[in-house]
């Protein structure tokens, strides 16, 4: 599968949220604890994805910036040094396992993004492709054609991305999105993340995804980063809204 984890609050270095907690996104990449569905590291690439707060000093303004690979988040060089002297207020992150017959390569990490959107997905979508030509022909020609990666995860974010295009609310769009494929493919995990860096919209579709939100700040993640209090496991078939008004959880099925 994969690990993903989206943080809403006052500005903090993504190092706090990558690096130093003690069952960090990092630690997760190479010791997860729950892996259903297969798989036993995230080692096929990395990505992260924040708000520089070009529309204000608290980090959540103007579009995203992100920073992938397509290698293993604990070998880059890189990453640990900016991620020391970089604060945002909204931050997406994850570390990828590939499915078997998928590339590895850095445009199929998450976050995926267009404007103001990141996104990201943990799971499989079960009977790739032929599950999907279904939902998959309901897109325009062009996003076919230019999908990040010929993956099940750039697919689904073509599918959000085209009901945000149209209108749809945030919530509206994971949540239609989750319905249709897991109508099409039974026994998919989907588990998404959407953020526009104000709120943060998840689904849980056959895997696990815990929260804690406390003053003001959200973090959502697949696995509790530490053993902090206030850390809530979401029950499966839900949706999550995290934003200014606090946290909000709904049915999806």
């Amino acid at each position: 599968m994969c690990r993903h984890l989206a943080y809403l609050g006052p500005p903090v270095t993504l190092r706090s949220l990558l690096y130093d907690p003690p069952h960090s996104l990092v630690r997760q990449s190479w010791a997860p604890r729950d892996m259903r569905g297969g798989g036993t590291v995230n080692a096929d690439g990395f990505g992260v994805g924040w708000y520089p707060g070009t529309g204000g000093d608290d980090g959540r303004g103007g579009a995203p910036v992100r920073y992938r690979r397509a290698g293993p988040i604990w070998s880059d060089p890189t990453l640990p040094e900016l991620a020391a002297v970089t604060t945002s207020g909204a931050v997406l992150a994850a570390v990828r396992s590939g499915t078997v017959g998928m590339p590895v390569q850095e445009s199929a990490a998450a976050p995926f993004a267009e404007g103001r959107w990141l996104f990201s997905h943990n799971g499989v979508v079960r009977g790739w492709p032929d599950s999907v030509v279904g939902p998959a022909g309901d897109l325009p020609v062009r996003d076919l054609l230019t999908l990040d990666a010929p993956t099940d995860s750039a697919l689904l974010w073509a599918l959000v991305r085209h009901r945000l295009r149209a209108g749809a609310s945030p919530t509206g769009a994971v949540v239609a999105t989750v319905r249709e494929v897991a109508a099409a493919a039974p026994g998919s995990r989907l588990n998404l993340l959407l953020t526009d860096g104000v709120s943060v919209v998840a689904s849980v579709w056959g895997h696990a995804l815990s929260v804690r939100a406390d003053d003001g700040t959200a973090l959502l993640a697949s696995e509790p980063v530490d053993d902090a209090p206030g850390w809530r496991e979401v029950p499966d078939r839900r949706w999550v809204r995290a934003g200014p008004d606090g946290v909000h959880v709904g049915e999806l099925d």
